[in-house]
């Protein structure tokens, strides 16, 4: 190993090699105090001179240039480089984009938007263009496009701070073209760059970069305060946060929706979607994406049109805030429509489409369907959303016919061996319930049905086929956008409760007659008259708050159910289901008779 020494007794020994080191240190402290009385003084003018220049530009006049660039051409080029690390505009200045599908109004305060206007989709009134910056919420929580910063401060500042715009008025997208609109600020070493670039789509693509001394800052770019079209309890309650991680879809309800949560993926989209529109983010590069699931409460009037501050509801109000774990943002946006045809045309990064963000739950496979013959209806030949439901309607009642034939058929063989039945009943009546016997009673009971050719589920089973129709109609006309203030008749809006009541009163009173003209002989007739009362009465219910088009769909189909009866009672098999019910009718109210004797 090398041997340790100290290193003042290198090159020599004894006092002199201490001499030569004090030496040597007297000469470094020498220089040291002429350097410092040398560059001291210079060094103190900058300063004096950057703190006055500084203060000149804070002082600056509203007229003075929206971007400080330098404070003066007598100052020093190193004061000047000083200076222009600060940017900001001087005052709130706003900037219109717009195509023939949107009207965007952005704000240099915050760099975000103020309005978002739809220019093929009308609001409540059906007289202005609807607008999807939610105003009430948007004032409490945020603005669309703003940032999204874990740190309140700093968040506070990102969207308060006055942006310098790289262009203001309005900026008209051509219809082949492109355009793009830059927000810079730059202040005490916060420096921030957003970026947004538009064509003719409904889709617009954001870049956002935020720094500290250099150093990247994470800010999200967020969507924070639901949709402008949520105006009622049922509005803000169907909104859900639409996600794709990995290529696996999902709808998060506002109660599984933790607000302020960070979800972690690689996110093929992420967004706020209601029943007909959405704001969904589809990032540059879905690896290692981070969304924030944004959930606060809004109060609203129970009452919309007579509005009482001490009668208010609590709605939820969901958003979310998208972007890189190493800070950063790169995303294109959808905000629009959820037509099922434009959102199979919007391609995330990977390639996969926005289909999914239209959610019809467990009826997706039969729902689908018919809204695509629906659009077909009225895409060649029957443009009205309303007769296309009842043409569908009349198709899916024919399709039915021969189920109800069978149920009839079914009913007829039930009917013909009841009285062997019974006979076998009462043939085991003497025995309880838990006896074994009771066992060959249920046995002869199946090989009489059998031999007879009778199947005890033949009349349920082809009401079965109907409620997966009804469910998946229900389904669709539900979220078919393509309803929302679709005209029909009377009905100003088929996703809108029929204010006249009209529909559901056709519901009741064609159940009623459904019921009336059915015969059943198997039934008591007490339960008869019940079913034939109640049923119409809870279905009527039902249909009074429903959108007029499930309202249409449910009137016309049990019309038609109505005709299709009382053209099967004509028939051999309804009039011999009738003789039966008729004979067992009499038979009954002898049997009454003869007890009260």
């Amino acid at each position: 190993m090398a041997e340790i020494q100290n290193p003042n007794q290198q090159g020599g020994s004894g006092s002199g090699g201490d001499m030569r080191s004090l030496f040597g240190f007297m000469v470094v402290f020498l220089l040291m105090v002429v350097a410092f009385q040398f560059f001291e003084p210079k060094k103190a003018q900058q300063a004096e001179q950057q703190k006055s220049k500084t203060t000149q530009s804070s002082a600056a006049p509203a007229s003075a240039p929206a971007a400080t660039s330098g404070a003066g051409t007598s100052a020093p080029a190193h004061a000047s480089a000083t200076v222009t690390n600060v940017v900001q505009a001087p005052g709130e200045t706003d900037t219109v984009v717009q195509n023939e599908l949107y009207r965007i109004t952005f704000t240099n305060r915050g760099g975000a938007v103020k309005s978002w206007l739809l220019m093929k989709y009308k609001d409540d009134t059906q007289k202005n263009f609807l607008d999807l910056v939610n105003k009430d919420a948007a004032a409490k929580f945020g603005l669309p496009l703003s940032l999204f910063a874990y740190d309140a401060a700093l968040k506070n500042h990102l969207n308060s701070a006055l942006y310098v715009p790289s262009a203001t008025g309005t900026v008209s997208v051509p219809g082949t073209g492109t355009a793009t609109l830059n927000y810079d600020y730059s202040s005490g070493g916060l420096t921030v760059h957003k970026s947004f670039h538009f064509d003719s789509s409904y889709v617009i693509s954001a870049d956002v970069s935020v720094t500290r001394n250099g150093a990247p800052v994470t800010a999200l770019l967020a969507w924070p305060s639901g949709l402008g079209d949520q105006t009622t309890l049922q509005g803000y309650a169907a909104a859900t946060i639409a996600t794709s991680d990995g290529g696996k879809t999902d709808q998060i309800a506002a109660k599984k929706v933790a607000g302020g949560d960070t979800l972690h993926g690689s996110f093929d989209y992420a967004g706020v979607s209601d029943l007909y529109f959405s704001a969904i983010f589809m990032p540059a590069s879905p690896a290692d994406t981070s969304v924030v699931t944004l959930h606060e409460s809004l109060p609203i009037p129970k009452n919309p049109a007579h509005p009482d501050p001490n009668a208010v509801e609590q709605v939820p109000l969901l958003g979310a805030a998208v972007g890189n774990a190493g800070g950063g943002v790169s995303t294109r946006l959808f905000a629009g429509p959820k037509l099922l045809g434009l959102l199979e045309t919007v391609h995330a990064a990977d390639g996969e489409n926005l289909e999914h963000v239209v959610s019809f739950g467990w009826w997706g496979w039969i729902a689908k369907p018919m809204l695509l013959v629906l659009r077909f209806f009225v895409e060649h030949g029957i443009p009205n959303w309303g007769w296309s439901i009842l043409i569908l309607t009349l198709i899916l009642n024919m399709a039915m016919i021969p189920t109800r034939v069978m149920m009839m058929k079914s009913s007829i063989k039930m009917q013909r061996i009841q009285p062997q039945m019974e006979a076998i009943k009462a043939k085991y009546a003497k025995y309880k319930t838990t006896d074994p016997r009771r066992q060959e009673m249920n046995k002869e009971l199946f090989d009489l049905q059998r031999t007879e050719g009778v199947n005890m589920f033949g009349s349920c089973l082809p009401m079965l086929l109907q409620y997966p129709l009804l469910f998946g109609f229900y389904r669709m006309l539900e979220y078919a956008i393509e309803l929302r203030q679709a005209h029909w008749l009377w009905l100003p809006d088929l996703s809108a409760p029929d204010a006249l009541h009209i529909l559901p009163l056709s519901v009741i009173i064609s159940m009623f007659l459904s019921q009336f003209l059915m015969p059943s002989p198997g039934v008591d007739q007490n339960q008869q008259r019940m079913m034939a009362f109640m049923m119409p009465a809870i279905f009527g219910v039902m249909m009074w708050n429903i959108g007029s088009g499930v309202a249409l769909y449910w009137a016309g189909s049990n019309l038609l159910g109505v005709a299709t009866q009382l053209v099967m009672n004509r028939t051999s098999m309804g009039r011999e289901m009738r003789a039966i019910a008729a004979r067992r009718a009499a038979k009954r109210a002898a049997k009454t008779i003869n007890a009260r004797r």
